[in-house]
C-alpha cells in the first residue's frame, strides 16, 4: 500500500514538474521570440537608418548649397539669438573637425553653379587683410580689440587665419578711415569644435557702424551668423537709425552643413540698401538698412556664446572695396575695365568661383554687343620668379576666357588673351593691400 502511494506522489510530482517547466518553457520561450523580434526590428531600423543616411550624405555631396532636410523649429526671439547686450550660453561637448579643402572637380562644378552670383566685388580697394605679413601667434596688425585674438595657421596650404574669440562685449575692428555710401565686404570663415551641443546664440555678427570704438553708436547695423547645428536658427538682422530700431528680424536660413565648410561671406552695401551672401546664396537683401544721411565708419565682428577653447571661430581674406556697381556701362562707353574682383587661388589659374558675378557682367556686354571683341589681360603680384609670373597672368587671362566661353557661350574668337605678369604694377608690392590691387584683370575693347 505504502510503495502504492509512494507511487502515487511520484506520478504526481512530476506530472506538476513537467507542467511547470512546460508553463516556464513556453514563457521563456515567447519572451525569447519577442526579444529576438525586437532586436531583428530594432536591426532593420538600424540598416534603414544607415541607408538614409548614406543616400542623404550622397546627395548633400552632389548639390553646392545643401536644403534643409530637417523640419525647422519656431523662429528664435530677441533673447535667444542675443542681442549687443544679450548674450546666451548653452552647453557643448568636446568635438573637434578638421579644415576642408575644395578639389579641382568642386571648382569646376561650382563655377556652373556660381553662373547665376550677382554680386560684384567693388573696383576701389580700401581694406585688405590674409595675415601674411603677421606671425603666428600674435594680434594682427591691421586690427585692434578690446579682447584677444590670434593668428594662426591649419596643417593645409589655406595661409594664415585670425582667431576671434567670444567674451562679454569683444569687438575686433578693421583699421579703415570710414566707408563710403557703395561699397563690398567678403572674407572667408572657418569654424572648429561645432557640434549638436552648440548654443542656439552662437553666432558672429558683422556691424556697420558710426562709431570706431568698442561699443556701437546711434547708427548701426548688426547680421548674425549662426553657428547652431541642432536647429537652423536663421539669420538675425538688427539696426539703429538716430538711436531707433527699424530693423529686428530672423531671416529663415538653414546654413548648418555650409558654415562649416570653410563658406564665403559677401556683403554688398548700395546707400541703404544691404545685401548679404553666404557662397553663391543671397539670403538678406533689404531696401532701407542703413539710414539715410549717417555715414557709417568702422566694420567690427563680435563672436557670441561660443564655448572658448572648444567652438572657434576664425576669418581670413577680409575685403572692403568701393563700389560693386555695374561695370556693364563703363565697359560700353569707356571701351575698358580694370578689376581686382576677379580672385584666382594662391598661385593658381583656378578662379575663386564667388568672382563670376564679374565675368557674368561681361558676358551680358558681349551678348548685348554682338560685334564688340575684348582682349583680356591677366596682372600678378611680385611674389614670385618673373618668368612664373608672367606665365600664371596668362593663364589666368586664358582661364576668364574660358568661363566666358565655356559658361555663357561668347565664341573665343570674339576674344584674345594677354598675360604681363608682373611688369604693370599699380600699388606697392610690399604690403597685402598693394599686392592685393596689382592683381587684377583687364578687358579691353579691340
Amino acid at each position: 500500500m505504502k510503495s502504492t502511494k509512494w507511487v502515487f506522489k511520484t506520478l504526481v510530482l512530476l506530472a506538476c514538474t513537467l507542467f511547470f517547466t512546460t508553463t516556464s518553457n513556453a514563457q521563456f520561450l515567447k519572451k525569447l521570440s519577442k526579444k529576438a523580434s525586437e532586436a531583428a526590428e530594432r536591426a532593420v531600423t538600424r540598416k534603414t537608418e544607415e541607408k538614409v543616411d548614406k543616400e542623404t550624405s550622397k546627395a548633400m555631396d552632389s548639390i553646392l548649397n545643401p536644403g534643409s532636410t530637417t523640419p525647422k523649429s519656431d523662429i528664435p526671439s530677441d533673447d535667444e539669438i542675443g542681442l549687443p547686450e544679450n548674450k546666451t550660453e548653452g552647453n557643448q561637448k568636446t568635438e573637434t573637425q578638421k579644415p576642408s579643402n575644395s578639389t579641382s572637380s568642386t571648382k569646376e562644378k561650382n563655377l556652373q553653379v556660381y553662373s547665376k552670383f550677382d554680386f560684384v566685388p567693388g573696383d576701389k580697394l580700401l581694406f585688405f587683410d590674409d595675415f601674411a605679413s603677421d606671425f603666428i601667434g600674435d594680434f594682427p596688425a591691421k586690427w585692434n580689440t578690446n579682447g584677444t585674438g590670434q593668428v594662426v595657421s591649419f596643417d593645409d596650404d589655406s595661409g594664415k587665419w585670425f582667431e576671434i574669440k567670444d567674451g562679454s562685449n569683444s569687438y575686433y575692428l578693421a583699421n579703415i578711415n570710414s566707408l563710403p555710401e557703395d561699397y563690398t565686404i567678403e572674407f572667408d570663415i572657418e569654424t572648429l569644435g561645432l557640434d549638436s551641443q552648440t548654443s542656439s546664440a552662437a553666432t558672429l555678427a558683422i556691424i556697420l557702424d558710426e562709431d570706431d570704438d568698442f561699443s556701437y553708436g546711434s547708427n548701426s547695423n548688426y547680421v548674425y551668423i549662426p553657428f547652431c547645428q541642432y536647429t537652423p536658427v536663421g539669420i538675425r538682422l538688427w539696426n539703429h537709425i538716430n538711436n531707433q530700431t527699424t530693423i529686428s528680424n530672423t531671416v529663415e536660413a538653414d546654413i548648418r552643413t555650409i558654415i562649416t565648410k570653410r563658406p564665403h561671406i559677401s556683403i554688398a552695401v548700395n546707400k541703404q540698401r544691404y545685401r548679404l551672401f553666404v557662397n553663391e546664396t543671397k539670403y538678406v537683401d533689404v531696401p532701407k538698412m542703413i539710414g539715410p544721411g549717417a555715414p557709417l565708419k568702422s566694420l567690427k565682428f563680435q563672436v557670441n556664446s561660443t564655448k572658448d577653447g572648444k567652438e572657434r571661430i576664425f576669418i581670413k581674406n577680409i575685403r572692403i572695396a568701393e563700389g560693386g556697381l555695374d561695370l556693364r556701362k563703363k565697359l560700353i562707353a569707356e571701351g575698358h575695365v580694370s578689376t581686382n574682383g576677379i580672385l584666382f587661388d594662391t598661385g593658381s589659374a583656378n578662379i575663386q568661383p564667388q568672382s563670376m558675378g564679374i565675368i557674368l557682367q561681361i558676358s551680358q556686354v558681349l551678348q548685348q554687343e554682338k560685334n564688340m571683341k575684348l582682349k583680356i589681360v591677366g596682372h600678378t603680384d611680385s611674389d614670385g620668379s618673373e618668368d612664373a609670373n608672367l606665365k600664371l597672368s596668362q593663364q589666368r587671362a586664358d582661364a576668364v576666357k574660358k568661363a566666358l566661353s565655356s559658361v555663357y557661350g561668347i565664341s573665343e574668337d570674339r576674344l584674345v588673351t594677354e598675360g604681363k605678369g608682373e611688369t604693370s604694377p599699380v600699388s606697392e608690392n610690399t604690403t597685402s593691400d598693394g599686392k592685393a590691387q596689382n592683381r587684377r584683370v583687364e578687358f579691353v575693347k579691340i
